[in-house]
């Protein structure tokens, strides 16, 4: 999969300090360095790594990175994502967790080639929806997403909720 020659292939493990080093610059931008946790040890563990030769992913993951590479050979940005379910179709879709372009690579056509190739996942897996989130402050982002060229709709009518950090450990330890 190509934009103006960029190439699209799922990450390796030998891909794994880039990936982070993109999940570092992505925090950078949304103002969050502080709060990424990952390392290279934890993004090994946690990651689906594609083996080129066999066509497989590793087993123990629970996401998978889509990478983007100019013609000029650097990784100009990634898809991270996992797979989830609908109840009410009873059909797999797609969450993208992180889409990031380098800001050098952008207005290159290289975001919508990674979402372009997160569809066409969904589609051969006989899956729904593709979803994902975007901070209400990133307006240019949200105008791409709901272009015509992307035509993504807000979702008005949900509100994201998250249990994490100490609230998570004592809700996990409550009693039943």
């Amino acid at each position: 999969m190509a934009s103006n020659n960029a190439q699209i292939r799922h990450a390796t493990r030998e891909d794994v300090s880039t990936i982070l080093s993109l999940i570092q610059e992505l925090a950078d931008h949304e103002e969050a360095s502080s709060s990424v946790e990952a390392t290279v040890e934890s993004l090994e563990r946690t990651l689906l790594h594609h083996d080129p030769a066999t066509d497989t992913f590793s087993a123990g993951g629970y996401a998978k990175t889509l990478l983007l590479t100019d013609p000029d050979g650097t990784i100009a940005g990634m898809a991270l994502y996992f797979y989830n379910y609908s109840t009410w179709t009873s059909l797999p879709g797609i969450y993208l967790e992180d889409l990031f372009v380098k800001p050098a690579y952008r207005k290159k056509g290289y975001g919508k080639a990674l979402l372009k190739a997160l569809a066409q996942q969904v589609v051969d897996i006989g899956g729904k929806r593709l979803e994902w989130s975007c901070l209400t402050w990133n307006e240019p982002s949200l105008q791409f997403y709901q272009s015509e060229i992307i035509g993504a709709k807000k979702k008005d009518a949900w509100v994201g909720l998250r249990v994490d950090g100490d609230a998570l450990r004592k809700l996990a330890d409550s009693e039943s």
